[in-house]
């Protein structure tokens, strides 16, 4: 089957607008996403164009989607638990399953009321993640609604907080770098206690009395190739497929794209793996020599 298909440059990163055998409109939560976990606490509400999440000391919750996808870009605005959040993460990630799974994470990791919180990330290849890399916000996340993006191509994975990107991780498999381009992933998030490391180290412990915490989801959206056991959506071979597009196999930012990851690296970001001797002492990952750009 073909596929026809518009394209819009978004931070200089060529992605796909829409296509006939891709997701690509404003999702309803109640066709997109299935209540997983946490009872009560996870809720879709007002026809399904909102969604919340809600911690108590019994049980968290969360979500998945129906759909599993294979490249392209996904966007969700949330809305982070506010007042004192400290011990709570909210989780919104891509992911596979098994001992090999790969992984594209978000994690906004809680904090005491006025204390910022830290946006963690992650990327897990063959079941091996290591790849953290922190930031604080330059807004609160927790007054209004943000939209959180990952673009996901055979190239790079490209990590966006209201469409300027924070993070780039480049395809190195020509230094023997894996990269997550074979298993099709689900979209996961989940509101849950991790005040053993969340933190501080574990040192702010979750204070129950400020239960329930709730984070909100709105304005899903996915252009993205969906994956069934007949194959990915982008499969076709004609002309008209996207990952046979020169413009969607471009490999780089523009120059505003790069002003703004290096303005959120230079003067957001509080951890990088790639700059841990301590944790590396015989040396620092492959894709860590490499240009972040």
């Amino acid at each position: 089957m073909g596929v026809s298909c518009n394209w819009l440059s978004v931070v200089g990163v060529a992605v796909v607008l829409s296509c006939m055998v891709m997701a690509a409109s404003a999702g309803n939560f109640y066709d997109d996403f299935e209540l997983t976990w946490g009872g009560e606490r996870a809720k879709i509400f007002n026809g399904g164009k909102l969604l919340s999440l809600s911690l108590d000391k019994v049980s968290g919750s969360g979500f998945q989607s129906k759909n599993e996808y294979l490249f392209g870009r996904i966007d969700m605005q949330l809305k982070l638990v506010a007042g004192n959040s400290a011990g709570t993460v909210t989780a919104y990630y891509l992911s596979s399953q098994g001992p090999t799974h790969d992984e594209i994470d978000f994690e906004f990791l809680g904090n005491l009321t006025g204390d910022p919180y830290i946006l963690h990330t992650n990327v897990f290849t063959q079941g091996k993640g290591n790849r953290e890399q922190q930031f604080y916000l330059w807004f609160d996340p927790t007054r209004n609604f943000h939209t959180y993006s990952i673009i996901w191509k055979p190239q790079h994975i490209i990590f966006l907080v209201d469409n300027i990107p924070i993070r780039v991780f480049k395809n190195a498999e020509s230094i023997g770098v894996p990269f997550p381009k074979n298993q099709a992933m689900r979209i996961y998030s989940s509101l849950w206690n991790a005040d053993d490391w969340a933190t501080r180290g574990g040192l702010v412990k979750t204070d129950w009395t400020k239960a329930p915490f709730t984070a909100y989801y709105r304005n899903f959206n996915a252009t993205a190739c969906t994956w069934s056991s007949g194959g990915s959506s982008c499969n076709s071979k004609s002309a008209a497929n996207p990952f046979s597009d020169s413009e969607f196999q471009t490999n780089e930012l523009d120059a505003p794209g790069r002003r703004r990851l290096r303005w959120v690296q230079k003067y957001f970001m509080i951890y990088n793996y790639c700059a841990d001797l301590k944790r590396f002492p015989e040396g620092l990952p492959a894709e860590c020599k490499r240009s972040r750009f």
